[in-house]
């Protein structure tokens, strides 16, 4: 297979890019080590210019991946050519080098592309001094390719003239006998192989001649010379036309022959071979393909590779499932062949000994003789060969002596010759034929034996023919599906289509939100600096390693509380937090919270960030991770599963979730910022389920928040069916005024409460339904609830439409709410409206006056550089490209129509396909447990012991035993590549699954969990 420019090549493809020149360079990427992407853009013209160290150059239509971060060498053509125009691209001499000059004068920057041996790009400036070089190098002792050396131009080849006739006679002459044409004038022109064969058969001469002194045979001198030097003139005008003219693009295409399943005629797959900007006449007889350029088919070439590897690869499969069949089909033939030979041989023998029982008697019992005598086996052999040469009759017969197994050869043949000649089966009888007689049988005995072993291969013939047509069956129905699978496998993988995100840790939250994260520091950087949108998320975690996570919020609006729950999740989970099994908190700010700047005098390192304002925090979760697959579907299907993840209103409770609320107590917040004096409320959203923190609080504030998520922990714990001694227990704890912050933290994360800070209302989400109740400690930093009147007052009178809804809402009431809601109308039931506005005031102005001052030197605080000693924290990373200088790279999809494209690029996915809808492939996805409830195919990661890798093949082996799946989505699970469905594991796991320990005979090790 062709995979590299020749000089004809070169030229052409020079001829053909001139219309690139005066184009400025927008960017410049790198597709792999050696391949790099430069995009040229004039006015609304725009054109894409691939450069393949050694092969390649010509412009694409295809989008190629881009590496994830870009290489030095690519940062540097980033600097030296961003906005540069294309002034020259010329060829160097006729030699495989081309140069490419961006600007002009002084300011001129020259890539050298180099096409031959294993190639080169540099880099050099306008002097042709060496800037940058891809493959540095020495040739021989002088000419060295680095930096800040002189690019040798001088080296580069300048003529291609066809030699004259007495060139050509030295050239042949000096050849070594037995060299063939092609092989002699290659290496001493610079037309290519390919175009002087092709000149060669245009004048009745072969690539393949070989050069002699004998005029009859191959290439003779005198004979055909004028005939080569005709050729080579007919090269060198093909030469100056493709400087002059654009070529037109041939694709030269050879069948491979793809076995058909159910037997009928074979099909044939067309594979690229070779590209051309000429119809070469060494491939008229090959199918082939013409495109209008030559630039148009060398980059269908090229970008068809991958499918072709993968239809090769596919008919490869196919050969050998065939090839599997016949073997199976060979060896039976083989197998009943050689047990009706056995079958024939032994019923001759016996024939042969039955009818000459007198001479095998005698012959034995001569032997017999021998060896009761105690003669030795040399004896018996010299005696035997004796008797042979006076003719003995009985000796003459014995041609072998096997008395190591107490055998004898004897040679027979028939002794009644009387048979008519047309007889076959009588003239097979007169043949003779060796025949081991064992010594300790009589002839009778011998015959019968052979009888006996004729009988038993008639057995085992017919039973193999029995079993031949099961084997043959069960055979030609396992290759049926080995090809049904290679084919469903080889357009599941050209239909793949690898989404922007999936170079990131990424998942779909429970309300449709696309959440990415970042695999290492690289990628956190990528992460904020390209995809970090106004409106977008920022959650992290304060422990070590933890991911960068963003979630995708193009419609602007308030993120719900679960997602926000499980991006925090996902930012503790990839982290060292999952090793060690230990659960922290995590928090989220606004994407314009987030920056790049650090105060003066310091420096963010690659991955980390400056947040500005407050951090929202989260409540902490056990670590509990999913792993599933998604599906993409047909276009047609899509509606089918429209808003199956829809997003649920941020102000709404669940819909099957009936909330109790009891009266609203006013919250202040301890701690005013000095920039709202306005507002008395805390400065959170009461719509979401998150605690505001300041960026430093008191000591003091701390312990009233850690007492309230200590009571909050108790209130969850007995709702789930504690006795009501527990609940008084619980009761005088949670109103002790010294409780142990840590034992406190100690049972924080296993909490799930919620709580919304605009009305004081505690959510609890352990079932299917809430419980509203009014805590009076401080939540999470520094907000407290204002000091009430104690028992004993005069209770303020309530209306029938407030008691209403509360008859209501005892009906649906679980155990242990009763006893919570009649706590809090006690500890409340002095305080009407009126109270609630006059106390918010007091505390309002009271803080004002005693914290003003604490505000202004927090203000002061944070003009302040950090001590040098103290570190910046670092959150953690992934591997993308960031672009310091230029546009950013717009991701597909999502930054060109907003909202409505990112539903309608997240509609295409779904975890719960149905019978009649049409995938196209799967899409591995791993992220919080929570996220995947509604999924098909769903196993439960938690921190453990085993390896990834192991523990998604026991997870893919699940999937595809489940009874409910179907067999095109088996097809699509098993074409997943294996190194892709492990790649956003945490680390080590431990798997879990309904009814996992069914598996354990067919899984390998399978356990209960993994």
């Amino acid at each position: 297979m062709k995979n590299r420019f020749n000089t004809y090549d070169i030229i052409c493809m020079v001829t053909e890019l001139q219309s690139l020149i005066g184009m400025r360079v927008n960017q410049v990427y790198d597709i792999d080590n050696r391949t790099y992407v430069i995009r040229l853009q004039r006015s609304e013209e725009k054109s894409v210019l691939l450069l393949e160290s050694g092969n390649r150059f010509h412009t694409t239509q295809f989008e190629w991946p881009k590496n994830v971060a870009p290489s030095g060498f690519t940062m540097k053509l980033r600097k030296h050519l961003k906005n540069k125009r294309l002034e020259a691209l010329t060829q160097l001499g006729v030699d495989r080098i081309v140069d490419l000059q961006f600007g002009s004068g002084e300011a001129a920057y020259h890539v050298i592309l180099e096409l031959y041996d294993r190639g080169n790009i540099v880099l050099t400036d306008y002097e042709w001094t060496i800037l940058n070089v891809l493959r540095p190098h020495v040739e021989g002792d002088k000419i060295r390719f680095a930096v800040k050396e002189k690019y040798p131009l001088d080296r580069a080849k300048t003529n291609y003239a066809a030699p004259s006739s007495d060139t050509l006679k030295e050239i042949l002459s000096n050849s070594k006998p037995g060299d063939n044409l092609k092989k002699i004038l290659n290496p001493n022109l610079e037309f290519g192989a390919a175009l002087i064969d092709h000149v060669l058969l245009e004048n009745s001469l072969t690539g393949n001649m070989k050069v002699s002194g004998d005029p009859n045979k191959g290439f003779s001198i005198e004979r055909d010379l004028d005939k080569l030097v005709t050729a080579l003139k007919q090269a060198e005008k093909l030469m100056d036309a493709a400087k002059k003219e654009v070529s037109k693009g041939y694709i030269i295409q050879k069948k491979e022959e793809r076995p058909n399943p159910d037997g009928g005629q074979p099909t044939f797959l067309l594979a690229n071979v070779e590209f051309h900007p000429l119809e070469m006449a060494q491939h008229k007889a090959m199918p082939r393909a013409e495109y209008e350029t030559f630039d148009r088919a060398v980059d269908e070439f090229f970008s068809a590779l991958e499918g072709q590897k993968i239809d090769l690869k596919t008919v490869q499969v196919e050969r050998e499932a065939m090839k599997k069949l016949q073997n199976v089909r060979r060896d039976h033939e083989k197998r009943v062949t050689e047990l009706e030979a056995v079958q024939a041989g032994d019923r001759l023998k016996a024939e042969l000994i039955t009818r000459n029982q007198h001479l095998v008697d005698s012959a034995r019992l001569a032997v017999q003789t021998a060896l009761a005598n105690q003669m030795s086996w040399d004896d018996i052999k010299l005696l035997v060969k004796t008797a042979q040469d006076n003719a003995d009759p009985v000796a003459t017969c014995i041609k072998d002596l096997k008395l190591g197994t107490n055998h004898i050869t004897l040679l027979l043949s028939d002794p009644y010759s009387h048979a008519d000649e047309g007889d076959d089966e009588e003239e097979e009888l007169l043949k003779p034929m060796l025949v081991d007689v064992d010594l300790s049988l009589t002839a009778f005995a011998n015959a019968r034996r052979y009888y006996d072993q004729k009988r038993n291969a008639a057995k085992k013939q017919q039973k193999t023919l029995e079993s031949a047509d099961k084997a043959l069956k069960s055979a030609e129905r396992k290759t049926k599906q080995t090809l049904k699978e290679a084919s469903a496998i080889s357009s599941i993988t050209k239909a793949r289509r690898t989404y922007w995100f999936e170079k990131f840790l990424w998942f779909i939250s429970s309300d449709n939100y696309l959440v990415i994260g970042g695999r290492d520091q690289q990628q956190n950087e990528l992460l904020v600096k390209r995809y970090l949108r106004s409106g977008d998320v920022y959650v992290h975690a304060e422990v070590t390693g933890a991911a960068s996570v963003v979630i995708k919020n193009p419609t602007g609006e308030p993120v719900p509380p679960k997602t926000l729950a499980e991006a925090g999740q996902s930012a503790v989970a990839y982290s060292v937090a999952w090793e060690a099994k230990v659960v922290t908190r995590s928090w989220w700010v606004w994407a314009h919270q987030v920056s790049k700047s650090a105060p003066t005098g310091e420096f963010l390192p690659t991955g980390s960030f400056m947040i500005r304002g407050k951090k929202n925090y989260l409540l902490t979760d056990h670590l509990a991770f999913g792993f599933t697959f998604m599906f993409r579907l047909e276009d047609s299907c899509i509606e089918r599963h429209r808003g199956e993840r829809r997003s649920a209103p941020v102000d709404d409770s669940a819909s099957d979730v009936t909330s109790v609320q009891e009266e609203e107590i006013p919250v202040s917040d301890g701690e005013d910022d000095a920039s709202d004096k306005e507002d008395a409320k805390p400065t959170i959203d009461p719509k979401l389920d998150t605690i505001n923190e300041e960026p430093k609080t008191n000591h003091e504030d701390k312990n009233k928040s850690r007492d309230t998520e200590t009571e909050n922990v108790k209130d969850e714990e007995l709702k789930d069916g504690g006795t009501e001694k527990e609940r008084e227990e619980v009761d005088k704890e949670g109103n002790s005024s010294d409780s142990d912050s840590d034992s406190s933290e100690a049972e924080f994360p296993n909490t799930h409460i919620k709580v919304d800070h605009g009305t004081g209302e505690v959510i609890t989400q352990s079932k299917t339904r809430t419980i509203s109740e009014v805590s009076d400690k401080s939540d999470g930093t520094s907000l407290s609830f204002p000091s009430l009147p104690k028992k004993g007052g005069k209770k303020p009178q309530r209306s029938k439409e407030q008691k209403q809804p509360e008859a209501k809402q005892k009906e649906g009431m679980k155990r242990g709410q009763r006893g919570k809601l009649k706590k809090i109308r006690e500890k409340y039931r002095d305080q009407d409206e009126e109270d609630k506005e006059a106390m918010m005031k007091v505390l309002q102005s009271a803080k004002q006056e005693k914290e003003s001052k604490k505000a202004l030197k927090k203000a002061a605080a944070a003009k302040v550089s950090k001590p040098k000693g103290q570190k910046i924290p670092q959150p953690a990373p992934l591997i993308l490209e960031a672009e310091s200088d230029g546009e950013p790279e717009p991701e597909p999809e999502l930054e060109t129509a907003g909202a409505s494209a990112n539903d309608e690029l997240l509609s295409q996915l779904t975890g719960c396909p149905l019978p009649e809808d049409e995938l196209l492939f799967a899409v591995p996805v791993c992220g919080p447990y929570s996220a995947l409830h509604n999924y098909k195919y769903k196993v439960k990661l938690t921190p453990g012991t085993s390896k990834r890798g192991k523990a998604a093949k026991a997870a893919v082996q699940v999937f595809l035993r489940d009874k409910n799946a179907v067999p095109r989505e088996r097809d699509l699970l098993k074409a997943v590549r294996e190194e892709n469905i492990a790649r956003n594991f945490p680390g080590k796991v431990k798997l879990s699954a309904p009814h996992l320990h069914k598996h354990k005979k067919t899984l390998p090790r399978a356990r209960e969990t993994y």
